[in-house]
């Protein structure tokens, strides 16, 4: 049977959502948990590898099992076993198919930001702290050209080495006028640290350190030159992973 978990997790601590040698990650402290739920090693697929400091409210990961529990009985007895940074918000039988990163067809993420002097005290690991103002206008003025299918070749990070870099985005809205503002970016898939570099682009835009027309001329170029700095990651929370 094929079990597909949905998670909640506040990333602070953890070294992102992908095992590795020496760094605790969300991966390996569910996986544990899993394994000794069923008595067997299991491994765990994600639908995306979110880095050290991100959060998500709708994390995806399928296992593989042929143990006897009822599968909406997952998320009970894993909270359990879980730490309290660390939720399982549901879990259930899908198809032997269906594959938690190979199958999603879309994903929505958050990146929230907190205009202030001061940081703040309660949002220090969910907000980037921008001690500047914010244009709201004219960051919202930016977003419509991220809108539809684009080679967003710019928006990646230095290094990666994906080789088609065509997404398409359906979404791309920021509320709020301050001191608290949320962006939501939603499309068809994301390159590598793509939605951290459209906040920063915006912050950028907003606190008039970049040029208005920032993300069209980025588009027009495919040069990263042409983008502000990669936004933090504990700002950015993955929201929801989207199947047919």
């Amino acid at each position: 049977m094929r079990i597909l978990l949905t998670l909640e997790y506040d990333g602070t601590a953890y070294a992102g959502w992908q095992r590795q040698e020496n760094a605790l990650a969300v991966q390996q402290v569910v996986e544990e948990a899993v394994s000794k739920l069923v008595g067997k090693r299991t491994v765990l697929f994600g639908a995306s590898r979110t880095d050290a400091g991100v959060h998500a409210l709708g994390q995806r990961a399928h296992f593989d099992t042929d143990s006897r529990i009822p599968p909406d009985k997952y998320a009970y007895a894993l909270n359990t076993m879980l730490p309290r940074d660390i939720r399982v918000r549901f879990s259930r039988a899908v198809p032997c198919d269906l594959h938690a990163r190979f199958s999603a067809v879309g994903k929505q993420y958050r990146y929230q930001i907190y205009s202030a002097p001061h940081a703040g005290a309660l949002n220090r690991n969910t907000h980037a702290h921008v001690i500047y103002p914010l244009d709201a206008e004219k960051m919202r003025a930016e977003l419509p050209a991220l809108l539809g299918r684009h080679d967003f070749a710019a928006f990646a990070a230095s290094g990666s080495v994906v080789k088609d870099t065509v997404r398409r985005v359906t979404r791309a809205e920021l509320l709020g006028d301050g001191p608290e503002y949320t962006l939501y970016i939603e499309g068809t898939g994301f390159l590598y640290n793509m939605v951290r570099i459209i906040a920063g682009t915006l912050i950028g835009v907003g606190t008039g350190k970049l040029e208005p027309g920032a993300f069209d001329r980025a588009l027009a170029s495919k040069s990263r030159l042409d983008l502000g700095v990669t936004a933090p990651a504990h700002g950015l929370t993955l929201m929801e992973v989207y199947y047919p």
